[in-house]
């Protein structure tokens, strides 16, 4: 693979991005990927889980939500109606992996066609077979993707529970579960395999996000919030990355005896002198999303750096940032993390707010939220989850402080960086934080 994947630290110290490999490269490493999980992460998710026999079914362009963790990575979207069946025989065995419709995945399900014709399943043939092999294996739980507080968990639609339910007969029917928690895990859990590719694309990142809080992009006095906004969207596209929302960018302002916090809207916004901006940025790639929030500062004529103050002020995201990653240890549930932290932050007078969240194959990922930003309360459900190894969190927040050079008004600073748990559950950068404020001359 190129060096996209494997970071040397002469490109770190140079912060010029690796190139990205050709499609077809990356679906080589990310069928790799599939293959470990497939084989060595699932059957750990339903042994630790009680399960012996998973249900995934989705219909074309209506898939569950884990049907992209399950496939290959030129599958696009469900064969008509495919089920995969998931069926742990015990011990060294491992989980046998049947697909009712679509294709084989490169070889990593075992597929059924019709006995007469060789051609695909379709319609009540897959539901009449489906029962026939759950009768010959007798698992004593059959789960299906239900739930109401995960949305990574409830992907099996009325339609195919009423279906499914019709077809399995009463006995089965008497075993189906709920598989929220295996769900969960499955696509929250990260390859370790995964993480240089993921450092990579964060090296695009943060290039991008230097270059477009630099004169490159931005000349104040002329160029708009939303310039920049559109110049992040057209460079994704330029060197082959895709976005998993709209950039945000923000831009903070004394003006006369008020500090303005200007939000991007229909009406652009003019970059001027002595401004402070905050971006919100991520690309996907892979199947991976990143999700990022740096900070720049737009010099006065004379200046060479920022007011002590809103140098203070960035310092007061980043001792959050600190305080949250020491408080995430495995077991742990999100909300206990966002108390013990908030408890620490408000101990040293900082005005901050908390709300990070597990990242990976989507921009807010599944697992245990920390906080949200309206509510610095436990989210209930969604926060009750707990911290488990390999896994990925945006370290999301902001602290508002008082500025002394801007009459004591309070400047917003929203940081936000990935990270990665670990096997042995440490926790750190996956690459590396902002740790000063971008300057625009």
């Amino acid at each position: 693979m190129k060096c996209f994947l494997v970071l040397s630290l002469a490109l770190v110290v140079a912060a010029v991005p690796p190139p990205v490999p050709s499609l077809r490269e990356q679906a080589t490493l990310q069928q790799s990927w599939l293959k470990h999980r497939l084989e060595v992460t699932l059957p750990e998710l339903m042994r630790k889980h009680g399960i012996d026999m998973w249900l995934v079914s989705s219909r074309e362009y209506n898939e569950d939500p884990v049907f992209y963790s399950l496939v290959s990575p030129n599958m696009f979207a469900a064969r008509r109606r495919t089920i995969y069946v998931f069926f742990d025989r015990g011990g060294a065995k491992g989980v046998e992996r049947l697909a009712l419709g679509g294709g084989s995945q490169e070889g990593l399900y075992e597929v059924y066609r019709d006995p007469d014709t060789g051609i695909e399943l379709y319609g009540d043939s897959q539901w009449i077979l489906l029962k026939k092999l759950i009768d010959e294996r007798k698992p004593k739980k059959i789960a299906i993707d239900i739930s109401q507080t995960h949305a990574f968990s409830d992907g099996l639609s009325a339609g195919e529970r009423e279906q499914l339910e019709e077809s399995i007969g009463p006995e089965n029917r008497k075993k189906l579960v709920r598989a929220e928690g295996l769900a969960l895990d499955f696509v929250a859990v990260r390859d370790p395999s995964m993480v240089p590719t993921y450092q990579g694309m964060m090296e695009h990142v943060h290039s991008i996000l230097a270059r477009a809080f630099s004169n490159e992009v931005i000349q104040p006095g002329k160029t708009t919030d939303q310039d920049i906004v559109w110049w992040l969207r057209q460079e994704n596209q330029r060197l082959g990355f895709g976005t998993c929302f709209q950039p945000g960018l923000r831009v903070q302002r004394r003006n006369g005896q008020s500090l303005q916090m200007l939000q991007q809207d229909e009406t652009p916004i003019t970059i001027q002198r002595g401004d402070v901006l905050w971006a919100d940025y991520g690309l996907t790639a892979m199947r991976l999303a990143t999700d990022t929030q740096h900070m720049a500062y737009v010099l006065k004529e004379g200046e060479i750096a920022p007011p002590p103050g809103i140098l203070h002020a960035l310092e007061n995201s980043k001792r959050m940032q600190d305080i949250v990653m020491a408080r995430m240890t495995i077991g742990k549930t999100g909300n206990e993390v966002l108390a013990e932290a908030l408890t620490e932050i408000r101990s040293l007078g900082i005005k901050g707010t908390v709300y990070s969240h597990p990242i990976g194959a989507h921009g807010h990922g599944a697992g245990p939220l920390i906080g949200l930003w309206d509510r610095q309360q436990r989210v209930p459900g969604r926060g009750d989850v707990k911290l488990i190894p390999n896994t990925w969190f945006s370290i999301e927040l902001s602290s508002r402080t008082p500025i002394p050079e801007w009459g004591g008004m309070e400047l917003f600073v929203g940081m936000e960086e990935d990270a990665m748990v670990g096997a042995d559950g440490k926790i750190e950068w996956v690459l590396r934080r902002q740790e000063k404020f971008y300057l625009i001359h």
